[in-house]
């Protein structure tokens, strides 16, 4: 994977353990506000049951001694009873989920609706390759689901598509039935990111006020903007290299752009805790940030009310106000969905 140049950033800033390696970014010194400043207590965080699979219930506690240091215990349980849908569920915004030819041999729409139904996801962005199973599940429930135009006629597609001078033409002729909210998942790094196909693509999403979930280098985040300076970007993963201090650099400088956490879990909160940096990023930019499962795989619907879990648990040591933001809100704000549905 090519990371490409990072504008504003030299490239001693980054230590990686070898040439060919993602690059470590290194946190420039300045005063962080808000480092030594208490967390919320976590939250219990507590896993429907689906009747198909184990599901895990995160018990989290927290205490403090008289310094004010805080302690935390993670129990991991696996249930093996059917909790009641709902049972403490705020609602969520999924902003990244695929339902894929593979995923729609094993689950219809109307179970993937009863999954997300379950584990209190109120709306849900949702691509597939091909198109036509998003297309189905988007026809299951419209107020529900907000389908994305993805671009792969197979997973073959995901490496090549660059260089497809036929996939713009395609792409309009999809775009004219009327259904779609957008265009993603594109996966594009900084050695494509110059392409005359990525260029049209972005041309034809700005035409129509579509906003485009890329999958990409930072290099491929400027070369947009450099295209269209206000294009809608949802940037999938906080990006190749989701280190906090690039991410607030590239909030900062592209006020169109939005962040989606899918599959960050681990490193927004290692071992269920989350940590200081993004604690204070979503602090400091509460309207920027999405949430989302990314079922890229079938074993990520298998395990679904599972990654839904651990995504509540973090969501549960924020501040109830940007735990909204990120859960629900702001998602439905840029999509345009009202609380209630379309």
């Amino acid at each position: 994977m090519c990371c490409g140049p990072i504008r504003g950033y030299r490239s001693s800033a980054y230590h990686g353990p070898g040439a060919n390696s993602a690059p470590t970014f290194v946190q420039k010194p300045g005063n962080h506000s808000g480092q030594n400043q208490p967390k919320k207590p976590y939250l219990n965080s507590i896993a429907k049951l689906a009747p198909d699979i184990d599901v895990l219930f995160y018990a989290v506690k927290t205490t403090s001694n008289c310094h004010g240091i805080m302690h935390h215990t993670v129990i991991r349980l696996c249930l093996m009873l059917l909790l009641p849908a709902g049972l403490g569920a705020e609602p969520l915004f999924d902003a990244h989920l695929h339902y894929n030819a593979a995923d729609a041999r094993q689950y219809n729409p109307q179970q993937i609706i009863a999954k997300l139904e379950r584990n209190g996801i109120r709306h849900a962005v949702v691509s597939g390759t091909p198109a036509v199973h998003t297309a189905s599940l988007y026809r299951q429930a419209p107020g529900r689901i907000v389908p994305l135009l993805g671009i792969y006629r197979s997973h073959a597609d995901k490496t090549v598509w660059p260089d497809d001078a036929t996939l713009p033409e395609r792409i309009e002729a999809e775009l004219n039935k009327g259904t779609w909210r957008g265009i993603g998942e594109l996966h594009i790094f900084a050695t494509d990111r110059h392409s005359p196909v990525f260029r049209r693509i972005i041309e034809i999403a700005a035409q129509r006020q579509l906003p485009l979930q890329i999958h990409g280098d930072p290099a491929v985040i400027d070369t947009v903007y450099d295209v269209s300076p206000s294009q809608p970007v949802v940037w999938a993963h906080a990006g190749t290299f989701p280190y906090p201090d690039l991410v607030a650099d590239y909030l900062k400088r592209y006020p169109a752009l939005m962040i989606d956490l899918s599959v960050r879990d681990d490193r927004i909160a290692p071992n269920g805790r989350i940590s200081d940096d993004w604690y204070e990023l979503f602090i400091r930019f509460p309207r920027r940030f999405m949430v989302g499962v990314d079922t890229f795989s079938l074993s990520r619907w298998q395990q679904f009310d599972a990654r839904v879990a651990t995504l509540r648990n973090w969501l549960g040591q924020l501040p109830d106000d940007v735990a909204k933001q990120l859960a629900y809100d702001n998602a439905a704000a840029f999509f345009g969905q009202s609380e209630h549905g379309r």
